[in-house]
C-alpha cells in the first residue's frame, strides 16, 4: 500500500479517520489507508477477540505482568525497560500495534481506585519509569499510549469532575511526569476523563499546545474511551482521534460540514496526524520481531515481582528457616489483580504459596482461614495448625472488587474479617508473618504491630507465588522500596481534607503531596516514601559534592556491611536552602539500584543539571533556578537521611 497524502483524501474521509472504525482499530477508508490496532494494557496485554466490543468476555489468555505500581517499586529503570519491550513482544504476537499505557498520573491519594495503574506520587520517579517503559516498547516497533493526561487522581464521576489547582502544582508535579515521558517520544498521547479548571481535557487546547510546543511531543493525541462530549470543540483544541466509534458523532460533523461551520484547517491537522501514526505503524510492521519468548516474558514478570517486593518489617523470622510452615488467607490461593480495563487473563495456571513454598523444600501447610471474605468456617482448624507450625504466613489484601477503574475506595482498610482472623492468628502463632496483597497503600498499623515479618507483595502478577515464596526462603534478597508513603492514618494526608463536590476537586494542599508534606510538615508516618528493608545492611561514606561546567557531581560510596548479597537503591535528595517561594523540604532528583557482595563496596556517582533544582515561576511563565545554597541528601528513604551535604551553586 503506497502512502496516502492528506490533501487526497476528502473532508467526509477525514471525519472517518479522526475517530475510530469500532472500539479497538482505525479506519482504514475501504483500504485505501493502512490501519493500526490498539489494546489495554496497564499489567500486560488485554486483548479482545472482537473489535466491536469492550467487555471480558473474549478476552485472549496473556502474560499477566506485576502492576506498574510494582514496577516502581523496583526503582530499576532498566526493568521498565525490559517490560515495555516485553509487553511490545506480546502486541505483536497478537497483532496489537498500540499499548494503551503507561498512566503516569500522580497519586494523590491513596483511595483512587486506579492507584495500582501508577507509578508514585513522586513525579520525577514517575516521570523516568514511563519514560524508560516507552523506550523499551517503541524501540521494539510498537507504539504507546501515553495516558491519561492530565490530572486524573480519582476515578469517580470522573467524566464531570474538574481538578481545579493552581499553576504551579500543575507544573511541578501533575505534569512533570508527563514532560519527562515526553523525551521518549511517545506515538500517542491518550487524554483523560477529568476536567482541569473547569475545561475537558478533551477539549482541552491550551494542555494539548502545552504538551507539543513545549514538551516536544510530535505524535497523535486520543481520546480515552466515550469521553468526548462536543465534536466540534474537541476537534479544534487538537483531539486527534476519537475512541471507540460513535455514529452519531460522525453524522454531527457531517452535518457541520453541510453547513459550512467544520474547522477545516483543525481537521486536517488531525486526520493528518492519525493518518502519519498508521503509516508509522505500517512501516514498523515490515521489521519488527519479537524479541523474547513467551517463557522468557513469564520470567522477567516473576523477576519484576522479585525486585519489587518490600519487606516492610523483619523481627528476625525472615528469611524462613527450617520448620513446619502454615500459610493461610484468601490471596493464598486466588489471583489477586486490579479491575477495569486491566483485567488480564493469565496464560499459565496460578500457582498458589504454599505450592510454591513446597517446591521451595518449605514443609507448607495450606488451611482455609477465610470463606468468601465474610465466615469463619475454618478458623478453628487454622488456629489449631498455627499452634502446631514453627511460622504462619497469613494472607491478606484487597483485589479486583475494591481497586478498580471508575471508582474509588471509600478507605484504605483491610476488611474487619481479615483483621479480627490477624489477631487470633497472633495469639496461636509462635511467629506470624503477613504478607500484603494490594495495589495501593492500605492501613497497615495493626499488622505492623502484630506481626513479625510484614512483607508486600501488591498485585503481583501470575508468577507473584514463586517471588514470594523465593523473597520468604531467601533465594532472593528483597530489595524493593516504597514508591508512596504509607500513612499513618488517611486523615493525616492533606488531599483527604480538599474541599471537593461532585463537580469540583480543589487541590487545595497545592505542592504538599507525599512525602514532600510529611517531611516538610515533620509528620510521622508509618512507612516513608523509598523505605524498603533488606537481609543485608548497607553503609555509606565519602559524600563528595561539586559542580562541574553547568553541572552538580555528587558521589557516594556505599558498602554491604552484611553477610549476604543484595541490592541497594541509593536516592539522592535535594533542598534549597533560603527559596524565594514556598519549596518542600526535599525532593528526589535522581537514584541507582547496585548490587553487592557481601563486603564489597561501590561509588556511586550522579550528574545533575542545575536546571533539575529549579521550580516554575507563575510570574515568569517559566521554571527558574535560583543561585545559592543547596543541601545535597544521600537517603535510604524520605525520613532516614545518611549523608548530607550543603553546596553554594551559582
Amino acid at each position: 500500500m503506497k502512502d496516502c497524502d492528506i490533501k487526497n483524501l476528502t473532508a467526509e474521509e477525514k471525519i472517518k479517520l479522526v475517530m475510530g472504525k469500532n472500539w479497538w482499530e482505525s479506519h482504514d477508508l475501504g483500504g485505501k489507508v493502512p490501519s493500526f490496532r490498539v489494546s489495554d494494557g496497564p499489567v500486560g496485554l488485554r486483548c479482545l477477540e472482537n473489535c466491536d466490543e469492550w467487555t471480558n468476555d473474549s478476552l485472549r489468555p496473556s502474560v499477566a505482568y506485576p502492576s506498574y505500581q510494582m514496577l516502581a517499586q523496583s526503582w530499576d529503570k532498566s526493568l521498565a525497560y525490559e517490560y515495555g519491550a516485553a509487553v511490545a513482544d506480546d502486541c505483536m504476537d497478537m497483532g496489537v500495534d498500540i499499548i494503551l499505557g503507561p498512566g503516569c498520573n500522580i497519586k494523590r491519594t491513596p483511595r483512587c481506585g486506579r492507584n495500582f495503574e501508577y507509578f508514585s506520587e513522586d513525579p520525577y520517579l514517575a516521570g523516568v519509569f514511563a519514560k524508560s517503559f516507552i523506550e523499551g516498547a517503541q524501540e521494539s516497533g510498537i507504539g504507546v499510549a501515553l495516558k491519561h493526561y492530565c490530572c486524573n487522581n480519582l476515578e469517580t464521576v470522573r467524566r464531570w469532575r474538574s481538578s481545579d489547582l493552581d499553576e504551579r502544582t500543575l507544573r511541578e508535579i501533575y505534569l512533570k511526569p508527563f514532560e519527562i515521558a515526553c523525551e521518549a517520544k511517545p506515538w500517542t498521547v491518550m487524554s483523560s476523563y477529568n476536567l482541569v479548571n473547569g475545561v475537558r481535557m478533551a477539549e482541552n487546547g491550551a494542555l494539548f499546545t502545552l504538551l507539543r510546543e513545549e514538551f516536544g511531543f510530535n505524535g497523535m493525541i486520543m481520546s480515552d474511551w466515550e469521553v468526548v462530549q462536543d465534536t466540534e470543540v474537541s476537534l479544534e483544541a487538537g483531539l486527534d482521534w476519537e475512541m471507540p466509534y460513535c455514529e452519531a458523532h460522525e453524522r454531527e460533523r457531517e452535518q457541520l460540514l453541510k453547513e459550512g461551520k467544520i474547522d477545516l484547517n483543525a481537521l486536517d491537522e488531525c486526520a493528518g496526524r492519525v493518518l502519519a501514526l498508521a503509516q508509522k505503524v505500517s512501516e514498523h510492521k515490515k521489521t519488527r520481531k519479537a524479541r523474547r519468548t513467551v517463557e522468557e516474558r513469564i520470567a522477567l514478570a516473576q523477576k519484576v515481582e522479585e525486585e519489587a517486593i518490600v519487606l516492610l518489617k523483619n523481627n528476625g523470622v525472615l528469611p524462613l528457616q527450617s520448620g513446619k510452615i502454615c500459610v493461610t488467607g484468601a490471596p493464598v490461593r486466588s489471583y489477586y489483580y486490579g479491575g477495569g480495563s486491566s483485567a488480564v487473563v493469565p496464560n499459565r495456571p496460578y500457582v498458589s504459596l504454599d505450592e510454591a513454598l513446597k517446591r521451595s523444600g518449605v514443609d507448607a501447610v495450606y488451611v482455609d482461614t477465610i470463606t468468601n471474605f465474610c465466615m469463619f468456617e475454618h478458623l478453628p482448624k487454622a488456629l489449631q495448625a498455627c499452634k502446631e507450625c514453627d511460622v504462619t504466613v497469613f494472607c491478606v489484601g484487597t483485589g479486583n472488587n475494591v481497586e478498580t477503574e471508575a471508582k474509588d475506595r471509600a478507605d484504605i482498610s483491610l476488611i474487619p474479617e481479615e483483621l479480627e482472623a490477624l489477631r487470633y492468628l497472633r495469639k496461636y502463632s509462635k511467629k506470624l508473618i503477613v504478607v500484603v496483597y494490594a495495589g495501593s497503600a492500605v492501613d497497615l498499623k495493626e499488622v505492623d504491630a502484630l506481626a513479625d515479618g510484614v512483607l508486600l507483595a501488591g498485585f503481583g502478577g501470575q508468577c507473584v507465588s514463586q517471588a514470594v515464596a523465593n523473597v520468604l526462603t531467601g533465594k532472593v534478597n528483597p530489595s524493593g522500596r516504597l514508591s508512596e508513603t504509607y500513612a499513618n492514618c488517611l486523615e493525616d494526608i492533606p488531599a483527604e481534607h480538599a474541599p471537593k463536590d461532585e463537580y469540583h476537586v480543589k487541590y487545595a494542599e497545592g505542592l504538599n503531596v507525599g512525602y514532600r508534606y510529611f517531611s516538610s510538615r515533620g509528620i510521622g508516618v508509618l512507612y516513608p516514601f523509598g523505605y524498603g528493608l533488606s537481609y543485608t545492611q548497607f553503609t555509606y561514606r565519602d559524600l563528595k559534592v561539586m559542580t562541574e561546567g553547568a553541572q552538580v557531581r555528587v558521589s557516594v560510596k556505599v558498602k554491604n556491611a552484611g553477610a549476604v548479597k543484595g541490592k541497594e537503591v541509593i536516592q539522592l535528595y535535594a533542598q534549597e536552602l533560603s527559596p524565594k517561594v514556598e519549596r518542600p523540604l526535599r525532593e528526589l532528583r535522581a537514584f541507582e539500584k547496585i548490587e553487592l557482595n557481601a563486603g564489597e563496596e561501590k561509588e556511586v556517582v550522579f550528574m545533575l543539571n542545575k536546571s533539575e533544582l529549579s521550580y516554575y515561576s507563575v510570574e515568569k511563565k517559566a521554571w527558574v533556578f535560583e543561585a545559592g545554597n543547596y543541601i545535597f541528601e544521600i537517603g535510604r528513604n524520605a525520613r532516614d537521611i545518611a549523608l548530607s551535604q550543603e553546596m553554594k551553586l551559582n
